[in-house]
């Protein structure tokens, strides 16, 4: 029984971390950029999902303005800070995101201080199947992680701004000829990976509900880790690298042993994986035009 508690709470750790990483995959896939932001997109949601639980008492309505503001902020970030370095050098794009991270945890420490804040978002029992213990929380996230990423593959596959999305991703400059607001597809990208770091964010206060202002940090980095091993670029890359961080997390920390290098086991997975395959799990070896 202790085995599949295990695989369970894996499976819900991982699926958060999907979530993350989906954001992290699409923005890379389709804007070619590793916003080393969006974790601190999780920061943001939790203290939007504070200030609205301190106001009105409803987990709901919270969820539902911290989705609304961090679409908002992250269309902000990329019009403000990323636009204007479409053209510029990789390295130039990766120390501006490093700087928005930066900029984001310091604005949070100033209104919210660095005391921790205590968010809960529902007080949830257990679901017990014989010998079997669940909690509710894993239970939510779960389904909820496979609604999210269900939604999100028929929305890439099955709607017209989706294959556009699939087509930027493939060339930017063909698309573009083909009619395509490639500006805008960019736009709805980073709100949709904004929005899923904000479901992300309350997720992760149901499971531990303590909140500050490096809140998504380490999140993000280890989503950004999944994001690799599956593939960046790849939707079900994603998920797998999410859901295979969760498993491998979830079992280590089982053990009194090996808990304290949880962190470490997971990027040396990385490295193995990187070393075996360059381009992850389900990654695409692309031809570089001269």
């Amino acid at each position: 029984m202790e085995i599949i508690e295990t695989l369970i709470s894996g499976l819900s750790s991982g699926g958060t971390y999907a979530m993350i990483a989906l954001g992290y995959t699409m923005v890379y896939g389709i804007a070619k950029m590793l916003n080393f932001a969006h974790g601190d997109i999780i920061m943001v949601g939790g203290y939007a999902i504070y200030t609205t639980m301190i106001a009105t008492k409803n987990p709901i309505l919270g969820l539902g303005v911290a989705i609304i503001f961090c679409m908002l902020l992250g269309i902000s970030v990329e019009k403000i800070a990323y636009k204007p370095l479409r053209g510029a050098s990789p390295l130039a794009v990766l120390i501006t995101a490093i700087g928005v991270s930066y900029l984001l945890q310091s604005t949070a420490q100033m209104i919210f201080g660095t005391a921790p804040k205590m968010v809960i978002v529902a007080e949830m029992g257990n679901m017990e199947i014989g010998a079997l213990k669940i909690p509710y929380y894993i239970i939510v996230t779960l389904v909820c992680s496979a609604i999210v990423m269900v939604a999100l593959t028929l929305f890439v596959k099955k709607t017209k701004t989706g294959r556009a999305m699939v087509a930027v991703s493939e060339d930017r400059g063909a698309a573009q000829l083909m009619g395509i607001n490639v500006n805008r597809i960019i736009m709805i990208t980073f709100a949709i990976g904004s929005a899923l770091a904000a479901l992300a964010g309350f997720f992760m206060l149901m499971k531990a509900p303590s909140l500050t202002n490096t809140l998504g940090a380490m999140p993000g980095i280890k989503a950004f880790t999944a994001a690799v091993i599956g593939g960046i670029g790849s939707i079900p890359g994603a998920m797998i690298g999410g859901l295979l961080l969760g498993i491998v997390e979830a079992v280590t920390s089982k053990s009194a042993a090996i808990a304290p290098y949880t962190d470490a086991i997971e990027f040396l997975i990385l490295i193995i994986i990187l070393l075996v395959r360059p381009t992850g799990i389900l990654g695409k070896v692309r031809r570089e035009k001269v």
